[in-house]
């Protein structure tokens, strides 16, 4: 399953890069990282944009139509004040979170060319996950999609691991279950999120995590009971 991936995440989920680059940008990217391995192997790509774009649905879909597809979800409030951290972490944010949250739309708007791939302030849309995913369900099987949890990475890694495993055709692998790091790490902040604000941020998530439930199972309504 060798994927001929676009040029880093830019090729599948950037208008920019979908417009200049094309098909050169999904074979450089295909021959730079995938060519030279060894024949017979399992090999995929990870991406924390491609869920949100139309772009990279539509494109994946054309490019490697039998590809298998794994997303893991966060609990979007707490993925929302991660990426808020984050973006402040890395001098992108400089308005608290709840201002931010306010002025997301507007800025999605006026957002300028050169962000319009990191969208530093898309805090609350990118939680929309039923949104999101729906765009992949309507163009692959749903036999070439895997939806893990976030939280059970935690809680139970060994039964993420098998059923990754199993996914993607490969035998079980428990030993890497264990001693998982973090990705992206955001350093620990010193201003936990607000109760209130977690609680009104909870409740703006409620329907859609209502319609997470709906296409994926009950699993996923219990961000609905924080």
């Amino acid at each position: 399953m060798k994927p001929a991936a676009g040029y880093r995440s830019l090729a599948y989920s950037s208008p920019e890069a979908v417009q200049t680059t094309g098909t050169v940008a999904i074979d450089c990217y295909s021959s730079k990282w995938f060519d030279s391995l060894p024949a017979g192997r399992v090999l995929g790509e990870k991406s924390s944009n491609y869920l949100e774009s139309a772009i990279a649905a539509q494109r994946i879909s054309r490019v490697m139509p039998r590809v298998k597809l794994i997303f893991l979800l966060r609990n979007p409030v707490d993925r929302a004040y991660s990426n808020y951290l984050w973006s402040r972490q890395n001098g992108l944010e400089t308005e608290t979170f709840q201002r931010a949250l306010a002025l997301e739309e507007q800025r999605e708007r006026a957002l300028a060319p050169n962000f319009r791939y990191v969208r530093p302030h898309a805090y609350f849309s990118r939680g929309l996950y039923a949104e999101h995913l729906i765009r992949f369900f309507n163009r692959f099987p749903r036999e070439q999609i895997l939806v893990l949890r976030h939280e059970d990475v935690a809680t139970r890694p060994e039964r993420v691991a098998a059923d990754f495993h199993h996914f993607v055709g490969v035998a079980e692998m428990p030993r890497l279950a264990h001693d998982l790091g973090p990705v992206n790490a955001t350093q620990p902040s010193p201003e936990p999120l607000p109760e209130v604000l977690r609680r009104q941020l909870a409740a703006r998530y409620r329907a859609a995590n209502a319609r997470l439930a709906t296409l994926l199972g009950s699993n996923f309504d219990t961000w609905n009971d924080d």
